[in-house]
């Protein structure tokens, strides 16, 4: 039962080479609506009743089982399977496709019963049972049993034509084990990669007597104060979820037949709605072991709708695996009470969804729970089950999925921005925001907001993405932890013709985490022609003479670089008494490309016209950015390669616009459209065109 963490990071990388030659068979043929739908927590049976509701809402898809463990295996090795086959002939019988979802995420009580260990040793102590994912996901207990509730599952259903995939666990992150296992094994791994002399120094455990001079007393790492330390052992963390998906996903490959494939539902970080970058999860490495990516997006609507998380989330996704299509495997329907979607939302957010490449729009959940955690976490039912406003505006989307189908699924799309994003810099950077005031996301999303605003295709690249030059631009927010290697690249990357902007601490320290003794900012500075030595916290700053002409809103908030040029233009001085012969934003040509740095947090009107100078500076603004939000349009090339250009109002009032684009057909409605004339969108309004060729 007992296996070390080295044997299995070895097993896991050759499970993902094995897994990922066999995962070229699946294709997805049609578009997906679905729902996820628990039996087990109906108040009385009404299987068929749903069914019937399903098909008149155009549902083909159902996603069932992932967090029933203690329902499938009641007692220790006693199974009962009876929810899972009755969904499955119904389904199947009704022609909907079925997702199985292992149930590793919420432990049953008698698994913690019979071995406490299996809950998590956290920074506050162990879990106590109650809540989901609260448990040691790398535990030999739960490693075993979880292993033998998804193998006896898939013996029993492996051969259901029903199924179409699987999904392993659920919103998988580490939950911040950090127990006496998870110490010695991460000293293993610190081992494999350091000397005490090489660790010491790289480091800097020196400060405060931090020093390790024999391996046995290395200390927890739960009390650290050392920056380089802790975010050595987040990287840690995030590598275990990592091997336990491609653990999972081994195991259900066994099983799955060569058209079925396996997804897991990643989600973003959370600030009431998925917002930004995950901290507890390295994306772009737990997605080489799936077939398909998949994700959760929730967010605002009603007046707060944007659609940026959607597209955010969506962007991630599709770039997880390299531009392929993508599963929304769960967005909200009436979720929250705030979330109730207006008349005609709920279909802008499905279509909006397609839009950024999804191929499945699944709402969590089908209906309402009657007790529990979630009781007011609504799905697409209210409680009493009758059909309402979201449910009825439901059966439209599913109307004309069924009809659009060939015409939207597949859709391929091909960017020419990039947003770099790093982990790694991600938990450095938030290591200190009791100095910089802010954290890594803060700074992050309004640079990918401005983009969207401005209908800029955007893809996602991490540091592991070696080639860049299919990018003209790339947007760098707050790289504040990277290799030398990477920021050469950056820096070639300029001199070879493309442009990139950088926010405030970019290149600021190495990978350990250890601040550049150079001239800061490091390395970018051959690109970015600039120094500085000094920063500080903005009151009353703005810009000197409003530059980028936004009025009230040319303010500086929380953090500011004192920079000075050395061979940068400068674009914005600061306005202030003391810091006005200090640069805020500089641009500098550097080889055939151009390098823009910005030193401060500004407000977001200010940053979204600094990015619409880069966005022009880039030659990248065409007729497309001359649509501005709350118009939002995106396009990509369909399976029988023509162009599906959508347009999107993400707003309560009707817009009139000038069509800018080529001659098209309007799917939904079947009206032409000529380039310049006019048309309309209703209040939360979508046109998706089939644009004639050039």
């Amino acid at each position: 039962m007992k296996t070390t963490f080295k044997k299995i990071s070895l097993l896991v990388l050759f499970l993902v080479i094995t897994i990922n030659s066999s995962f070229a068979q699946y294709k997805q043929s049609e578009l997906l609506f679905g729902v996820a739908y628990y039996d087990e927590y109906m108040p009385y049976d009404r299987l068929d009743q749903d069914i019937k509701m399903m098909k008149e809402a155009g549902i083909n898809c159902v996603r069932i089982a992932e967090s029933t463990w203690s329902t499938v295996e009641p007692q220790d090795n006693v199974y009962d399977f009876k929810h899972i086959d009755r969904v499955l002939n119904a389904m199947y019988k009704a022609n909907i496709k079925v997702i199985i979802g292992t149930p590793t995420y919420a432990v049953p009580t008698w698994l913690v019963k019979k071995y406490p260990s299996v809950m998590a040793t956290t920074a506050k102590g162990q879990n106590q049972y109650g809540a989901r994912q609260k448990m040691d996901i790398t535990n030999e207990h739960f490693r075993f049993h979880a292993e033998r509730v998804i193998r006896k599952i898939m013996e029993h259903v492996k051969d259901h034509p029903a199924i179409i995939g699987y999904q392993v666990d659920n919103e998988t992150k580490h939950y911040n084990t950090a127990g006496d296992n998870i110490q010695k094994a991460f000293v293993a791994s610190i081992k494999e990669k350091f000397t005490l002399d090489s660790l010491n120094s790289a480091f800097g455990l020196d400060y405060w007597s931090n020093r390790i001079n024999n391996w046995d007393d290395f200390p927890s790492t739960v009390g650290t104060i050392n920056a380089s330390l802790s975010s050595e052992f987040s990287k840690f963390q995030r590598k275990l979820v990592t091997d336990f998906l491609a653990w999972q996903t081994a195991i259900i490959k066994e099983y799955a037949k060569p058209n079925q494939f396996v997804t897991h539902n990643f989600d973003l970080d959370w600030r009431g709605y998925s917002y930004g970058i995950q901290t507890d999860v390295n994306h772009f490495d737990a997605a080489k072991a799936l077939d398909v990516a998949g994700v959760d997006i929730y967010h605002p609507t009603q007046d707060h709708l944007t659609g940026i998380e959607i597209s955010f989330a969506g962007d991630l996704a599709r770039s997880m695996k390299g531009g392929k299509n993508y599963l929304v495997m769960e967005t909200e329907a009436q979720g929250f009470p705030q979330w109730v979607p207006y008349p005609g939302q709920l279909r802008l957010q499905a279509f909006s969804h397609l839009a950024s490449g999804a191929n499945m729009v699944a709402y969590w959940h089908w209906h309402s729970i009657h007790n529990s955690a979630e009781t007011y976490w609504k799905g697409l039912l209210s409680h009493d089950f009758q059909p309402n406003p979201t449910y009825n505006e439901a059966k439209t989307i599913g109307k004309d999925f069924q009809k659009l189908s060939n015409k939207l699924v597949n859709l391929k799309k091909k960017n020419d921005v990039a947003l770099l994003f790093s982990n790694e810099a991600q938990t450095a950077f938030n290591n200190f925001e009791f100095v910089f005031n802010t954290k890594y996301n803060d700074v992050l999303r309004p640079y990918y907001d401005a983009l969207y605003k401005m209908n800029i295709g955007v893809d996602f690249i991490d540091p592991s993405v070696n080639d860049f030059s299919g990018y003209k631009l790339i947007v760098v927010p707050v790289l504040y932890a990277a290799p030398d290697e990477l920021l050469e690249r950056l820096n070639d990357f300029v001199a070879n013709g493309g442009h990139v902007v950088y926010s405030f601490q970019s290149g600021s320290s190495n990978e350990n985490v250890k601040v550049r003794s150079s001239i800061q900012p490091g390395i970018i500075n051959k690109a970015c022609g600039i120094t500085y030595s000094q920063f500080t916290v903005p009151e009353n700053v703005s810009l000197k003479d409003d530059p980028f002409h936004v009025g009230a809103e040319n303010k500086i908030h929380t953090f500011m670089e004192l920079i000075k040029p050395t061979t940068a233009k400068v674009l914005a001085y600061y306005d202030h008494p003391v810091w006005k012969e200090y640069a805020a934003i500089t641009e500098n040509k550097y080889g055939k490309g151009l390098a823009t740095y910005v030193g401060a947090m500004t407000s977001d009107k200010l940053l979204e016209a600094v990015m619409k100078d880069v966005v022009k500076k880039a030659g990248l603004w065409d007729v497309k950015q001359n649509l501005e939000f709350p118009i939002i349009t995106k396009d990509g090339i369909n399976a029988e390669g023509k162009t599906i250009r959508y347009i999107m109002n993400y707003s309560d009032k009707p817009v009139e616009i000038k069509y800018p684009f080529n001659n098209g057909i309007e799917l939904l409605t079947n009206q032409k459209y000529v380039n310049n004339e006019l048309i309309t969108l209703t209040s939360w309004g979508v046109k998706i065109i089939e644009m004639d060729k050039k």
